[in-house]
């Protein structure tokens, strides 16, 4: 399951960041960024809102830090409900 697929006030736990390697062979930038932030497996994870339109952006919460993240960004992170913290 994805992040983007988590429905409001749910939690889950990241299992992965997906990387996508471009045509030229550099790393994906946004995952990096996202790992840097905190987005690492294990850590519990909360859709705290969702824009109106499409639901674009995503709030995020980990621990007491929220994040605006696109779908497309949320995508990359692979969570699990199993064993979340609510």
């Amino acid at each position: 399951m994805r992040l983007s697929d988590l429905k409001v006030k749910q939690t889950a736990v990241i299992t992965k960041v997906n990387r996508q390697t471009v045509d030229d062979g550099k790393a994906d930038l946004i995952a990096s960024r996202l790992e840097t932030l905190g987005f690492i497996p294990g850590t519990p994870v909360k859709v705290v809102a969702k824009g109106i339109f499409g639901g674009d952006p995503l709030l995020i919460q980990i621990g007491f830090t929220r994040f605006a993240l696109r779908k497309a960004e949320a995508q990359k992170i692979e969570i699990s409900a199993q064993g979340a913290v609510t």
